[in-house]
């Protein structure tokens, strides 16, 4: 099978702890614990999956046994797994969440094996003759970011940058003078980058637009969302829903939102096939 999206980043193990109740500091109540595949690469290409793409990954999972268990897990998904980096003395990358009725409590990210791999896992890009979209992902090193940011090889590069999480959304910051890259941020990411609070999603993605940035994507949960580009600027209003899960709640909309574009979407049609995605995310059934 031949990729049509290539998503660089971290694969992992989800450890999700879900509850209905509402938390905070030091509660204890009942719920349920689950491990499925996760990481923001990982999250984007499944989604990108079930909207039609063939995904290719480009990380590293360890030849332990909670590796060759992601493996085979993600190749039961149909995603093409052949272009990642194998690590014998690496282990498999793991996130920890606790999400409650009033949204995510807490979250731990172990991507320490991704970023010890460094730019090992971007050798399959040397084989590959690809035109399409790279999703490129804020848990690699800054050094690894910023590279790709100014290596000539990217120039021109349909790129889909995705923050991993507000504490390293400023890792983002090389991209903003970058010709052609694609950028999806929420309204906090957006206010970090800009080194200062936005009023709305709007503002903020004109903002990041006028620092040089190709084209900004802004979300902010249920408020007015925004698309500023070469062309001017659009928003959408996403749908009122019940909220029951929040983890991979962006990856799932940006997802929908390259798939949208491939399927020849408009910047107004994108957008809002993108947030009801979103909607239909975090409403869903708990895993």
């Amino acid at each position: 099978m031949t990729p049509d999206i290539l998503c660089i980043g971290s694969v992992l193990w989800d450890i999700i702890g879900r509850s209905n109740a509402h938390m905070g500091k030091g509660s204890d109540v009942p719920g349920r614990i689950t491990r499925i595949p996760g990481g923001v690469a990982l999250n984007i290409a499944m989604a990108a999956k079930a909207y039609g793409m063939t995904p290719a990954l480009l990380s590293v999972v360890g030849r332990d046994a909670e590796g060759d268990e992601l493996i085979a897990a993600v190749e039961r998904l149909g995603l093409l797994t052949h272009t990642l980096y194998r690590s014998e003395d690496l282990p498999t990358d793991v996130y920890m969440a606790v999400e409650g009725g009033n949204g995510l409590i807490a979250a731990i990210a172990d991507a320490h094996s991704l970023e010890a791999a460094g730019d090992k896992v971007l050798r399959p890009l040397e084989d590959l003759d690809f035109t399409g979209p790279i999703v490129v992902d804020g848990n690699l090193t800054q050094d690894l970011l910023a590279g790709i940011a100014s290596d000539p090889e990217f120039d021109g590069t349909d790129l889909r940058i995705a923050p991993a999480s507000p504490g390293k959304a400023e890792r983002l910051l090389p991209f903003l003078t970058h010709g052609s890259a694609t950028l999806y941020v929420n309204l906090e990411e957006a206010g970090l980058l800009l080194h200062g609070p936005q009023p709305d999603a709007p503002t903020a993605a004109v903002a990041l637009r006028a620092r040089g940035l190709y084209r900004a994507l802004v979300t902010d949960g249920p408020n007015l969302a925004a698309c500023a580009h070469p062309g001017g600027v659009v928003s959408s209003q996403p749908r009122n829903v019940m909220v029951t899960r929040v983890t991979g709640a962006g990856d799932t909309f940006m997802a929908a939102h390259i798939a949208a574009e491939a399927q020849g979407a408009d910047h107004d049609t994108a957008l809002a096939r993108a947030l009801e995605a979103a909607a239909t995310y975090v409403s869903g059934d708990t895993y």
